[in-house]
C-alpha cells in the first residue's frame, strides 16, 4: 500500500506544480485552492508512504514522478520544447525511478 500512497503523492505533486502556473502567483482563486488542496494531500500521501518506506527512496521516487509529470505537461499544455536532450533525461529519470524501487526492501 505504501507505493500505491506514493504513486497518488507523486501524482498530486504533478496538480499543484502545474496549478501554480494557473494560479497566476496566486491572483486566481479557484486554481489557488486547487493547487494548494494538491500541495497538502500530496505530502500528506508522503507521508502515509514513510510509514515502511525508507525515506531516500520514497522521497527521491515521489520527486521524480512529480519532475517527469510536470516536464511531460508542461510540453502538452504550454508548448515547451519537445527535444531529444530533454526526452533523454527523464528517461533518465524513469530509469533512477525505477530502480530504486526494485531494490527497495519494500
Amino acid at each position: 500500500m505504501a507505493w500505491v500512497h506514493l504513486l497518488i503523492a507523486g501524482l498530486l505533486e504533478i496538480g499543484w506544480a502545474i496549478g501554480l502556473k494557473y494560479t497566476q502567483g496566486f491572483t486566481k482563486f479557484i486554481p489557488s485552492v486547487a493547487t494548494i488542496a494538491c500541495a497538502i494531500l500530496s505530502i500528506t500521501f508522503l507521508s502515509l508512504a514513510l510509514r515502511s518506506l525508507p525515506i531516500g527512496t520514497a522521497y527521491s521516487v515521489w520527486t521524480g514522478i512529480g519532475a517527469v509529470g510536470t516536464v511531460l505537461l508542461g510540453m502538452v499544455l504550454f508548448g515547451e520544447p519537445v527535444e531529444v536532450r530533454r526526452l533523454t533525461c527523464i528517461g533518465l529519470i524513469i530509469a533512477g525511478v525505477a530502480g530504486l524501487r526494485l531494490v527497495s526492501p519494500h
